[in-house]
C-alpha cells in the first residue's frame, strides 16, 4: 500500500472553508476512485489550523492518478490561496497490525 501523510497549517480566516471543501475532495476520493483505500481528514485538538490528512492508495500509480482527477484539481486550485504551509511525506506500508 502506498501511504501519503499531508501536514497543512490553513490561515485562521479560511480554516472553515478549506475543511468543508477538503471533506468534500476526501468523499469524492473514496467513492470515485476504486485504488483510494482510506482518505481520513484530521484537525489538531490545540490549533484548529493544523490539519493532517491519512490517505492510502493501492499503489503509488493510483495516487498519481488521484492528483489528475477533476475533483481534486478543483479543490487544489480553490484552496490554494488558504493554505500557509503544506508538507507532504509518502510512505510504503510493509504490514498491516491486526
Amino acid at each position: 500500500m502506498f501511504i501519503v501523510v499531508v501536514d497543512f497549517h490553513i490561515y485562521p480566516e479560511q480554516t472553515n472553508s478549506f475543511l468543508a471543501d477538503m471533506r468534500a475532495n476526501a468523499k469524492a476520493s473514496v467513492e470515485l476512485e476504486p485504488h483510494c483505500v482510506q482518505f481520513d481528514v484530521c484537525v489538531s485538538k490545540s490549533d484548529p489550523n493544523h490539519v493532517f490528512l491519512y490517505e492510502v492508495y493501492r499503489s503509488e500509480v493510483d495516487f498519481s492518478d488521484h492528483l489528475k482527477m477533476p475533483h481534486f484539481l478543483a479543490f487544489n486550485a480553490k484552496t490554494s490561496l488558504q493554505v500557509k504551509e503544506k508538507t507532504i511525506c509518502t510512505f510504503e506500508r510493509l504490514s498491516v497490525s491486526a
